[in-house]
């Protein structure tokens, strides 16, 4: 009978004491009850991140600077559907070599890798880009 009574007591006095955790949430948007002192620092980024800027020179542009801008756009797409074709199409090669401008873009694909490495001339600055090959 004692040891029935102690133990109820102890589940008792065990239930009555608040439980505490270690870990702790607290929200960091002001909006959800956080830190009213972040509210300046998370709007600026997402200001930061949702901003269009028009560069200055298409601001500047004439109507036939932007008709140039937009032809060398397509001439350069152009140019990467034929590498793209050269690697991928139905007539697919191993190794090959483009040259436009001061570009010079060579592949080769050993099976395993496409290895792509664009130089360009002007600047001396080379790119190396390796693609799984697709079986």
């Amino acid at each position: 009978m004692f040891s029935s009574r102690f133990y109820a007591s102890l589940l008792v006095l065990g239930l009555s004491v608040p439980a505490s955790a270690d870990m702790i949430y607290k929200p960091i948007n002001p909006s959800f009850g956080g830190d009213s002192f972040n509210s300046s620092h998370l709007q600026g980024l997402a200001g930061s991140e949702n901003q269009f800027k028009e560069s200055a020179s298409s601001a500047q542009q004439s109507t036939s600077e932007r008709f140039i801008s937009m032809l060398e756009s397509r001439l350069y797409s152009s140019l990467a559907s034929q590498v793209s074709d050269a690697i991928f199409g139905a007539n697919a090669q191993q190794h090959g070599t483009i040259t436009f401008d001061d570009q010079t873009i060579t592949f080769d694909n050993n099976g395993t890798n496409i290895t792509l490495t664009v130089v360009d001339s002007s600047s001396g600055q080379v790119t190396n880009i390796v693609i799984p090959a697709l079986h």
